[in-house]
């Protein structure tokens, strides 16, 4: 059985800001395990976030609120994106875009968004 992870990130640390209502939207979202940390976005990848996406398995969904709690840069946004592909993933940013790669192809409409 396919799996949705959500995936939750904050760039201070949890006395400054309160991860919880990220946490919350997730499960309300559809997400069955969220994953998240602490991290300022300027790292280039995210410790637990590239754990989540080194699991993730064929098939599985991970959604996380916005483009801004995965990536601080396009470069960064299209190397999880061909991750996404390689993996045969579904990416659902709430409200904003999914970017459905499970057959191992992603549609020229998505990839135009997400350059944009």
């Amino acid at each position: 059985m396919n799996k949705i992870y959500g995936y939750a990130r904050c760039s201070t640390n949890e006395d400054k800001q309160d991860i919880q209502r990220q946490i919350r939207e997730l499960k309300a979202a559809g997400a069955q395990e969220v994953i998240f940390e602490f991290e300022h976005g300027n790292a280039l990848i995210k410790q637990n976030l590239r754990m989540l996406l080194d699991n993730a398995v064929e098939g599985d969904t991970i959604i996380t609120l916005e483009v801004s709690r995965l990536s601080r840069s396009t470069q960064q946004l299209c190397e999880i994106i061909d991750t996404i592909k390689r993996k045969k993933l579904c990416l659902v940013i709430v409200g904003s875009i999914s970017v459905d790669c499970r057959s191992g192809n992603i549609d020229p409409m998505s990839q135009a968004f997400i350059q944009m």
